[in-house]
């Protein structure tokens, strides 16, 4: 299946970048979409309503919006899934995400060893959303993928996913600004603090989670099943 779906000229420019980084691997790709993909993507991105669910506790507030029957982030993304509350791209683009171009694009660019799509989520943030800085440490097998919607952001607007040395927002290095059509990603490991500032503006962040990770029919996803905070 080779689509125009994803620029895969820009995403790969960054491959040195990314491979590079210190203290740990991450990048911030510009027009990773195809231009007119992306504008119906952007049409048709689901506004927050009674389906999404609020993610709220003393590290984050944030809202969800779960794929098909999915009822969590932590559930495994299905990869033949259809849903029909959303758009034929939105769809089209479901698919994509789990054949073996995207998948061997991605380990190409970054070096990393993953093989499935682990999870897929929509995140919206509004004023006084927030989430704490925090480092995940399941890797080395995992890339954590953020796909912005969201035009006309403001520079020095908190609400994109920032990467700091520690957890804590002093020690930020990036913190991304262009969020339309755009993609933060970066390689889970003891080093990958991230989060993002409180909103303190009437705006909506509008972003796609992708998790893609190693996976072996023998032993399972390379980080594991994530259990449920009860």
């Amino acid at each position: 299946m080779s689509l125009d779906i994803i620029n895969w000229e820009n995403l790969l420019a960054n491959q040195n970048d990314f491979q590079d980084k210190k203290p740990f691997k991450f990048t911030f790709v510009k027009n990773i979409f195809h231009e007119k993909f992306y504008e119906k993507l952007y049409e048709d991105f689901p506004k927050i309503d009674e389906k999404w669910t609020k993610a709220s506790d003393h590290s984050k507030l944030q809202y969800n919006l779960f794929w098909g029957n999915r009822k969590s982030s932590l559930d495994i993304a299905i990869d033949d899934e259809e849903d029909a509350s959303f758009s034929e791209e939105w769809n089209l683009f479901k698919k994509y995400i789990h054949t073996d171009e995207f998948i061997e694009n991605f380990r190409k660019f970054s070096g990393v060893s993953v093989s499935r799509v682990k999870h897929f989520h929509f995140i919206s943030l509004k004023k006084g959303c927030f989430q704490l800085p925090h480092i995940h440490n399941v890797g080395p097998s995992t890339l954590v993928c953020m796909l912005y919607f969201s035009k006309n952001w403001k520079e020095g607007e908190a609400g994109g996913t920032y990467m700091s040395k520690d957890e804590d927002e002093s020690s930020i290095i990036f913190e991304p600004y262009d969020l339309d059509n755009s993609i933060a990603i970066f390689q889970d490991s003891e080093f990958s603090a991230h989060g993002t500032r409180y909103i303190t503006s009437d705006v909506e962040r509008r972003a796609l989670q992708i998790t893609l990770e190693g996976y072996d029919e023998t032993d399972g996803w390379s980080g594991g099943i994530p259990e449920r905070k009860m």
